[in-house]
């Protein structure tokens, strides 16, 4: 058993070097690998015990950058979620019986990364292998499988690989039939790619304003913070009007680039009108906005402003971070909400429901908000609703020094290569860029860069493959999870039934 602990902790360490910002996306396979072999031949009752430590060393280590919340979130965040490697644990054991446990175990692995990504509270999407895969083969599957058919496809190989292993020393034509297999389903999609129609382009502009001083607190400095986005989209109109820069169709602003109700506090409402009006064109801006049912509840929302109107559609972000924009059962006797940093949410953040697409001058955009990027119902539900674009505005101000800002800009890639869509990203001081429906890079600013993006980008109404998959996926494996727990359970209790005292001796009297 120690030899086996110490291969699952490796392999979960190894794991998260697959992720950014180490990025070594092919250390994934004999990752998984590792944590197969460490729980092979190991009953249910023992076998959680390995996956519990793979699952430790890897999201407290995928996860670090959590501790810039703080080091009592990290600790706690991470140990839930490194909770869920005890039920893959025991799946992986009952696959580990069947002949067909490499497809079984690949299945499990999905299966509990889709039940961790979505719950509880919306879950932690974070550290799903697929969101490792960008410029690797498994990427070129995304856009028709979606996010957990890529992930299957990871974990696939990584239980193959570990299957091939055992075959290592009586290789056999099945074992080279199962590696061609795998091949060509994985290099299939790079072959064969999705087709994507451009209906149309249009000219975005991106706003990075940073926030001053340390650049980890944007409450503190909020009124600096807008008046930066403000004097950037001022300076980009007399751009434009000097003939350096392409008139925009439309400016994006990111997520807190407005820390206060912009309806409410008359100089920051100023301040955006200026700033819209100043450029000629609607400006989607990132505010926080009063609950207009309930004022001790609040709403992170992309708003977007017409030039000499002022406010139209709006965007509700539909995950806010537990904890961290809003506090679980607040008002509850045993719920300590007034605790450390939780004191820094006085007001909890209502969830957004609309799939429905911004209409920005004439285009239909699908927006995110920060987390909402790492979830799949929000992009690929407004694409399937006729979004031609996509933008994603983010904060991500108290991470600057992390690996997050990586992460997350990842991920908004994959999604690109998901929708079949450019991506259009601003981040209030890092990482914006604007990406192709490739997943490829056109231009990109850094942490605490202080820039405006200003591209011409495509526009589509072609409907991925993943966009009609949906949520479906995830909701199947969330099936099988269930249906294969039940189906061995029922096989134990048909087998402890069976081995009852006298069992043997009643079924001979009904036979004679």
């Amino acid at each position: 058993m120690p030899l086996r602990c110490l291969l699952a902790l490796v392999g979960g360490l190894v794991l998260a070097a697959a992720f950014e910002p180490v990025g070594i996306a092919w250390l994934m396979p004999p990752a998984i690998a590792a944590l197969v072999l460490s729980v092979r031949g190991l009953a249910p009752r023992r076998a959680w015990l390995p996956s519990l430590l793979f699952g430790i060393a890897f999201v407290y280590a995928v996860m670090v950058w959590m501790r810039a919340v703080g080091t009592d979130a990290w600790i706690a965040m991470c140990a839930l979620e490194a909770a869920f490697f005890v039920p893959l644990g025991i799946g992986l054991s009952w696959s580990l019986r069947s002949r067909a446990w490499p497809v079984l175990a690949a299945l499990w692995w999905v299966g509990i990364e889709t039940l961790r990504s979505g719950f509880p509270f919306s879950g932690m999407p974070f550290g799903r292998l697929a969101y490792a895969t960008a410029d690797t083969p498994w990427a070129d599957a995304i856009p028709w499988v979606g996010m957990v058919g890529a992930s299957l496809l990871v974990a696939l190989t990584g239980t193959t690989l570990a299957w091939l292993l055992l075959q290592v020393r009586t290789p056999t034509r099945r074992a080279y039939a199962v590696v061609a297999a795998l091949a060509v389903v994985t290099v299939a999609p790079v072959l064969v790619q999705v087709p994507v129609e451009e209906s149309g382009t249009a000219t975005v502009a991106a706003v990075q304003g940073d926030v001053p001083g340390t650049g980890l607190n944007v409450p503190a400095v909020h009124r600096e913070v807008t008046a930066n986005h403000v004097r950037l989209t001022r300076e980009l109109a007399d751009a434009v009007e000097a003939g350096d820069e392409p008139q925009p169709d439309f400016v994006v602003w990111p997520e807190n680039s407005t820390a206060v109700d912009p309806f409410l506090d008359t100089e920051i409402h100023a301040g955006i009108i200026s700033a819209s009006d100043a450029i000629g064109v609607p400006v989607i801006v990132g505010g926080m906005s009063n609950d207009p049912l309930d004022e001790t509840q609040v709403l992170n929302q992309g708003i977007v402003y017409e030039p000499g109107l002022g406010s139209g559609d709006r965007y509700t972000k539909r995950h806010p971070v537990p904890y961290g924009e809003y506090i679980p059962f607040r008002g509850v006797s045993w719920m300590p909400s007034s605790y450390g940093r939780l004191t820094e949410v006085p007001r909890d953040m209502v969830r957004g429901t609309s799939l429905e697409p911004l209409r920005v001058g004439g285009i239909r955009v699908a927006d995110a908000i920060c987390f909402d990027v790492a979830y799949d119902e929000g992009i690929a539900g407004q694409v399937a609703r006729g979004a031609e674009l996509v933008t994603v505005q983010t904060s991500n101000a108290m991470f600057s020094r992390t690996g997050q800002l990586a992460q997350q800009f990842e991920i908004s890639r994959l999604r690109a290569l998901e929708t079949g869509r450019w991506v259009v990203v601003a981040a209030i001081n890092g990482i914006s860029g604007v990406v192709r429906p490739d997943g490829t890079v056109v231009a990109s600013v850094p942490a605490r860069g202080q820039e405006v993006l200003v591209e011409t980008v495509g526009l589509s109404t072609t409907t991925t493959p993943a966009v009609v998959l949906g949520v479906w996926p995830g909701r199947l494996a969330l099936v099988f999870l269930l249906v294969h727990t039940l189906t061995v359970l029922i096989a134990y209790g048909r087998r402890r039934r069976g081995t009852r005292p006298g069992s043997a001796v009643m079924e001979q009297g009904v036979s004679t």
